[in-house]
């Protein structure tokens, strides 16, 4: 049985690619011993590549107050409410790499309110998936309940950033019929 495509649209051959597009994604493919389907499928749009790439990187790859494990929480948490299989799958492996724990991105996928969180990490996916389903209800007293937990202004901006970005990232994904790779699956555990 032959895999099905992995996008509903064109998807263009590394060789066919602007150098700097080829060479982020070799770079990648480096790393991981594979090329995650979603370069090759943002590829079909080199400048909305740079950019979606560009704002992927400024938020998830910063310092500050959220770890990289943490941000990985949100983008698994939000995409599984918003039904994207290849963020949960891709991201929940990251997480389980970031995290060092091979259950805890199965657990945030099917219900992170029963996930192994620590009280703060749950008052950010709570606040996460409220701007992920419901932004236009965030409110003033939204963002206090987080800063409770100790989580700082900065901090709230930048998980209304991460869990609105995927909610784009999501509905590319399930426009374009992104198919997850194989490897994602063993990732972490």
């Amino acid at each position: 049985m032959s895999k099905p495509p992995i996008s509903r649209f064109p998807v263009p051959k590394l060789a066919d690619l602007p150098e700097d597009v080829r060479t982020r994604i070799e770079a990648v493919q480096e790393k991981s011993g594979f090329i995650p389907n979603v370069f090759l499928v943002l590829a079909h749009r080199p400048d909305e590549f740079r950019a979606f790439m560009a704002y992927h990187d400024a938020l998830m790859d910063k310092p500050g107050g959220l770890t990289k494990a943490e941000r990985e929480m949100i983008v698994v948490a939000t995409s599984a409410a918003n039904q994207c299989q290849y963020c949960v799958l891709a991201h929940g492996a990251i997480l389980r790499i970031r995290a060092k724990n091979p259950l805890i991105a199965d657990q945030i996928a099917v219900n992170y309110r029963k996930a192994d969180l620590t009280p703060r990490q749950r008052a950010m996916l709570e606040f996460a998936m409220k701007v992920s389903q419901h932004s236009a209800e965030v409110d003033d007293a939204d963002i206090a309940a987080v800063k409770a937990h100790g989580w700082t202004q900065d901090d709230v901006w930048d998980m209304a950033a991460i869990a609105a970005f995927f909610a784009l990232s999501n509905r590319m994904a399930n426009v374009t019929g992104m198919r997850p790779n194989d490897e994602f699956y063993k990732l972490g555990r």
